[in-house]
């Protein structure tokens, strides 16, 4: 392990990766990311893996579209796929409000220079067959939306960072972070003890615990969230047969289960 570390990254998940792998994009090199277990072991290795660029925030949005546009060149510097699927994807609208929202949002689009386009509900039943018309009044729908595999694209964010001169460690838990006087930082780990002139917390569940080694008290906790898995879905599979494209994702935020 290093002694000494232009910056130390706490965590494996794919933001950790993805951090790392921006410093070395920025000419960083001497940095290492530090992982209690194995890469994606936290949230990453059950995340559903959708993206899209619709946000309420716009400096969120076009971080989204960049990053979009980021998983080609991943891909290519890494040779790991991403498991890219731009099935394109729809912002569903039950009321009139709602629809005044996604306008407001698609003319913000257009001026982020992202390409979305506003429809009817009937257009977007078009789309995504499996839509109950009666109940919405429009959408939106970003052909750069999709998903993709998680734990693929962390691996891609991580070797391009190892290829650009970033390390990696392993099965390396972090027990404590002691300040310096010269405002540098000793991240003790089971591993050993490593100076780091910066050190960045992307521990996830566990950033909490991370802030509390240095007495910040982070709003972080982990929430309860529900996911469903299925079998195949046969009007699904008729659908991306016939049609030649995968159903674009949906997303309906007063749907209730």
């Amino acid at each position: 392990m290093k002694s000494h570390a232009q910056a130390v990254v706490i965590g494996g998940g794919v933001v950790g990766c993805s951090v790392l792998y921006h410093l070395t994009k920025a000419g960083w090199r001497d940095v290492v990311l530090i992982e209690r277990d194995q890469l994606t072991s936290g949230s990453t290795w059950h995340a559903a893996g959708g993206f899209h660029t619709l946000n309420g925030d716009p400096n969120v949005a076009k971080l989204q579209g960049y990053t979009i546009g980021l998983y080609d060149e991943l891909e290519k510097i890494s040779g790991q796929s991403c498991g890219l699927h731009r099935s394109g994807g729809l912002m569903l609208a039950d009321t009139k409000e709602r629809m005044e929202w996604l306008k407001m949002a698609h003319a913000r689009s257009r001026y982020l220079g992202l390409d979305t386009s506003l429809m009817s509900a009937a257009e977007a039943k078009k789309l995504f067959p499996l839509l109950e018309e009666r109940y919405f009044v429009g959408a939106i729908y970003d052909a750069a939306d999709g998903n993709l595999d998680p734990a693929g694209t962390t691996h891609a964010y991580a070797k391009s960072a190892r290829i650009a001169g970033a390390e990696i460690q392993l099965q390396t838990r972090v027990t404590d972070l002691q300040p310096r006087p010269d405002g540098s930082w000793d991240v003790v780990t089971t591993a050993g003890t490593i100076r780091a002139d910066h050190v960045v917390n992307c521990g996830g569940l566990w950033a909490r615990e991370i802030g509390r080694m240095v007495g910040l008290e982070l709003p972080v906790l982990a929430m309860e969230h529900m996911y469903l898995v299925t079998e195949d879905m046969p009007e699904v599979i008729a659908f991306n047969k016939e049609a030649g494209h995968e159903l674009p994702h949906a997303i309906d935020l007063k749907a209730k289960i």
